[in-house]
């Protein structure tokens, strides 16, 4: 297993960042690291976030010191969705098959959690969250189909989009962890403008879904100081409770939202006027 610290910023300190000072901080350059398990610890809400790619071996969730338990989700809950090609996970011997949007919510106390890809040539990848947990929920295997669709957006404004709900009280019970995914139509390019912020909760964003020269311009940082960061293909930002987080992109894309923190009220937003951003 492959995992890296990141440490909680305060906003005063961030808004003299440089460009690469920011996406130090904040950037998950790399999710996705061959048959490898490769995770990044935020101490922010101590949100777990990142990938498994096995392509020719079986990949296990291992434990590491910086979790202190005896296996990973002893004290954890976890979400996955797969972007890749098709594959499964083994959950304490009980197999689940995950094709590609396919979503999984694995509920604290689950020991033994094993990956696989179908095929070396279009792997699987499981992109994680994870998050404390004071109690135990049972499995759900969440297809795409069984999600909660929330249609968004409109053309005029460049950001059509459905919202998947995988796991959210509508669909699944978890302790703290809400996660879903949001796919924009062709031709739209914005998401989550108006944009907003939510004290009670921290967010990451993982983008996917795009072109090897395509980019997504992910907004920052409190409303009167925003800054940017420019994101490439399967990559993730780290947004904290303070900070505003939308995006605008080069093209259409998808992307993955994780929440953690003091509720699981998704709509528990404090929206930012236009007239107020800077």
């Amino acid at each position: 297993m492959i995992l890296e610290n990141r440490y909680a910023n305060h906003p005063q300190d961030s808004k003299h960042y440089t460009t690469e000072e920011i996406r130090d901080h904040y950037l998950i350059k790399q999710v996705f690291v061959e048959n490898e398990v490769n995770l990044t610890y935020s101490h922010v809400d101590r949100v777990i976030a990142g990938g498994i790619m096995p392509t020719d071996k079986i990949v296990e969730l291992s434990n590491c010191k910086e979790i202190g338990s005896d296996y990973f989700l002893e004290r954890r809950e976890a979400g996955i969705i797969n972007v890749g090609g098709s594959g499964k996970i083994i959950i304490d011997d009980v197999e689940y098959k995950m094709n590609s949007k396919d979503g999984i919510y694995i509920g604290m106390g689950s020991k033994k959690i094993i990956f696989t890809s179908d095929s070396k040539e279009n792997p699987a990848k499981f992109y994680l969250n994870s998050t404390p947990a004071h109690c135990s929920y049972p499995i759900v295997k969440i297809d795409i189909a069984n999600a909660n669709a929330v249609p968004l957006g409109d053309i005029a404004s460049s950001n059509k989009r459905t919202i998947f709900q995988f796991v959210h009280p509508a669909v699944c019970k978890s302790c703290q962890l809400l996660m879903g995914m949001t796919i924009l139509d062709e031709n739209n390019v914005w998401n989550t403008m108006p944009t907003h912020t939510h004290e009670r909760r921290m967010e990451v964003y993982f983008y996917f879904d795009m072109n090897e020269d395509s980019r997504v311009f992910h907004f920052m940082g409190e409303p009167q100081e925003t800054r940017h960061i420019v994101v490439s293909n399967e990559q993730a930002v780290i947004s904290p409770s303070w900070s505003i987080h939308s995006g605008v992109g080069t093209k259409n894309y998808t992307f993955i939202w994780g929440m953690a923190g003091e509720n699981q009220t998704f709509t528990d937003m404090d929206h930012i006027p236009m007239e107020n951003l800077k």
